[in-house]
């Protein structure tokens, strides 16, 4: 585990092993997994240099559904992802030939500085809901479980920019430990054209200043692209390297968390004496 991280203040579960030099290993699935980075967030880089200071370390949760956390010092996400499971409610929204993939995000009454109730369900929720569901439709193989529903729930607990990435990439760490097919890891960052300069990891500041703004979800192994949104018009002379910020901060945070799961893979077979 990588020294220096700001764990999650949650109750874990008793270790299962010791490892020579006292480093202790927890059952591997499923996790609680918290992310940070010194300057940016997971996925939502200043600069592809920040990737030296990014950190994950993963623990599990105390219920059996999968959680994932990420942090950094600005923006705090908190997910939790149910299995492949019966379609809940009426049957009449089963898929006969895939799963049902339902997001829902929400954000708590403190994540900003403004500090005012946002109720469940609201447009800007559902928005990003949808945007989330649209994501990992396109990455996960869906055809594997039929008639059944993935649940995917994000709390915004601390909001300082770039929420869709945090939360992208930390399903994508749930969904990958909880053993769900996928096609390739989903890996996401925001973008922005500023005073001249295309920048990755949008600041709250930076996001107000009003310029145009890019989300772009990558399928790093591939190069497609899951999910391309902008909300502002760009020259088409700004595109490309607006969009190449976002696919190479994108393509970073894939090899942050390729050596996370590889790490983790590798504890685990240590636990069950592989």
């Amino acid at each position: 585990m990588t020294s220096g991280v700001q764990t999650c203040h949650r109750p874990w579960s008793p270790c299962r092993k010791t490892l020579p030099g006292g480093q202790k290993l927890f059952h591997p699935s499923p996790l609680w997994v918290c992310c940070r980075e010194g300057d940016g967030g997971l996925g939502i880089l200043t600069c592809p240099s920040d990737c030296s200071l990014a950190t994950a370390t993963v623990s599990p949760p105390t219920r059996a559904r999968e959680r994932t956390h990420t942090e950094r010092s600005e923006e705090n996400v908190s997910l939790r992802l149910g299995a492949p499971t019966h379609i809940r409610g009426s049957r009449s929204r089963a898929l006969p030939d895939r799963a049902l993939v339902n997001c829902q995000h929400s954000s708590a009454t403190f994540s900003t500085g403004e500090r005012k109730r946002r109720p469940h369900g609201d447009r800007k929720s559902c928005e990003m809901g949808l945007q989330l569901r649209q994501t990992f439709e396109a990455a996960i193989l869906t055809q594997l479980h039929p008639r059944s529903q993935i649940d995917i729930y994000v709390q915004v607990l601390q909001a300082d920019g770039g929420t869709y990435a945090a939360c992208v990439n930390a399903a994508t760490l749930a969904v990958l430990d909880a053993g769900i097919p996928m096609r390739d890891f989903v890996c996401a960052c925001s973008a922005g054209f500023v005073d001249g300069t295309a920048l990755a990891d949008l600041s709250h500041v930076e996001e107000a200043a009003g310029g145009p703004q890019l989300a772009l979800a990558l399928l790093p192994a591939s190069g497609q692209i899951a999910l391309l949104e902008m909300d502002a018009r760009l020259h088409e002379d700004h595109l490309e390297q607006v969009l190449e910020a976002a696919a190479q901060a994108a393509r970073d945070v894939h090899t942050l968390l390729d050596r996370v799961v590889r790490q983790h893979v590798r504890e685990a077979s240590i636990l069950l004496g592989d």
